[in-house]
């Protein structure tokens, strides 16, 4: 796959993040809960891939001794996913979809750049650079004249 098409993916993973944000919402002025929210989040999203992976990648289905295998803090992102959705549904009626994905992204990218630098969590090290600080700042600009009103 040419290395635009990833540009591509990544964009729409934003769209299914805002489509994500305002659905959760919805759905949580329904069951008036975040937690029960993000459960039925979670369930719907793993119903969909226990059945994707039985349809279509059974044969990558790892086994028992290799999954026992895995360090501790790897497996850490379900329980990120918890706290994003979570925050996500509480948040997002609050101040609004754009401003609450402007400060995720904020809070992501800032995290990315320094997971990059130090190489934390198994990313190849990338230095900050200058470039990346102003990334950086222009984005939380951004974040902030989304607040504007």
């Amino acid at each position: 796959m040419p290395k635009e098409m990833y540009y591509v993916l990544a964009l729409l993973a934003g769209t299914a993040v805002a489509v994500q944000t305002g659905a959760n919402a919805q759905l949580r002025l329904i069951v008036h809960s975040p937690i029960i929210t993000a459960c039925i989040s979670f369930l719907v999203g793993t119903t969909v891939l226990l059945l994707y992976v039985l349809i279509a990648n059974r044969q990558y289905i790892p086994e028992f001794s290799v999954v026992s295998q895995i360090s501790w803090w790897k497996w850490i992102g379900g329980i990120m996913g918890v706290i994003y959705i979570t925050t996500v549904v509480v948040v997002a009626p609050k101040i609004g979809a754009a401003n609450t994905l402007g400060f995720i992204v904020a809070g992501q990218l800032i995290s990315a750049v320094l997971f990059d630098h130090f190489g934390w969590i198994g990313f190849d090290v990338r230095p900050i650079s200058l470039w990346r600080i102003l990334g950086v700042i222009f984005l939380i600009l951004g974040v902030f004249l989304l607040r504007k009103q």
